[in-house]
């Protein structure tokens, strides 16, 4: 850690007109939220597909031998087809005939085939100091011989959170690289809903601060590295100069 804080300092004053006047170190605390999530599969829907739903919609069949035959396609290819929509609930057999359902009508008009898939779960970073969920691998931060104090400005309440709205979750969750989709492509993975989410260990994150006075414009400011991060942490930059911006002048002076 005494490599990082030296290279973090030589960056720092890299410009000459600023010098350092003040340095530290403490913890902001992190939890870990384990989510479970249902993921859907969303893609156009083919032409088969299609042309399949129209003929269920204006006419009666019973087996997928008769939709072959009026469609002209391969039997195995429309028992296929038609089992994936009988399981994903397009369809359903109504009296002895294939009917759309209402999700199969909605997905019809809209052009679109959504596959619901097997849930999967995925740990989120909640902290509370930036009332965010941040990005960041706990495995890579070096380890400290000794952590330093927690940081003087965290919010109690906060800290005890444990429960998330919805809509934050999947926000956080749509970050992540195994959820994340190039909506540019034929298909793509969405959330549907959150299963359900659990805090649960409060992590120590260590981060460097440094109080800097820049002479050209006789102003003084924070630098704040996040180790989890692994950047410059621009929220409790933020927070500490709108704090102790007064204070550092009173200080230094």
């Amino acid at each position: 850690m005494a490599k990082l804080q030296q290279r973090l300092e030589k960056e720092i004053q890299q410009n000459h007109q600023v010098k350092i006047v003040e340095r530290n170190q403490w913890c902001i605390p992190v939890r870990t939220v384990e989510v479970t999530y249902e993921p859907i599969r969303r893609s156009t829907m083919d032409v088969l597909m299609k042309m399949l739903l129209i003929s269920m919609q204006e006419a009666d069949f019973r087996d997928a031998k008769e939709l072959s035959e009026l469609l002209l396609v391969d039997p195995l290819f429309i028992h296929d087809l038609v089992s994936i929509m009988l399981r994903v609930r397009l369809i359903e057999k109504v009296d002895d005939y294939y009917r759309l359902t209402t999700k199969g009508t909605v997905q019809l008009e809209r052009g679109i085939f959504e596959e619901e898939l097997d849930l999967k779960t995925a740990s989120l970073l909640y902290s509370p100091c930036h009332e965010a969920f941040l990005s960041g691998d706990l495995e890579s931060i070096e380890e400290f011989d000794e952590l330093p104090p927690l940081y003087r400005y965290i919010d109690e309440e906060a800290e005890q959170k444990d429960s998330f709205e919805e809509h934050m979750l999947i926000e956080a969750l749509t970050k992540e690289d195994d959820v994340e989709e190039d909506t540019s492509s034929v298909s793509q993975t969405i959330i549907s809903k959150i299963a359900s989410s659990a805090a649960t260990q409060i992590n120590d994150i260590p981060c460097f601060e440094f109080i800097v006075y820049d002479k050209a414009q006789d102003i003084y400011f924070a630098r704040v590295w996040n180790t989890l991060l692994a950047h410059w942490d621009e929220v409790l930059e933020q927070q500490l100069t709108e704090k102790e911006r007064l204070k550092w002048r009173e200080n230094n002076n």
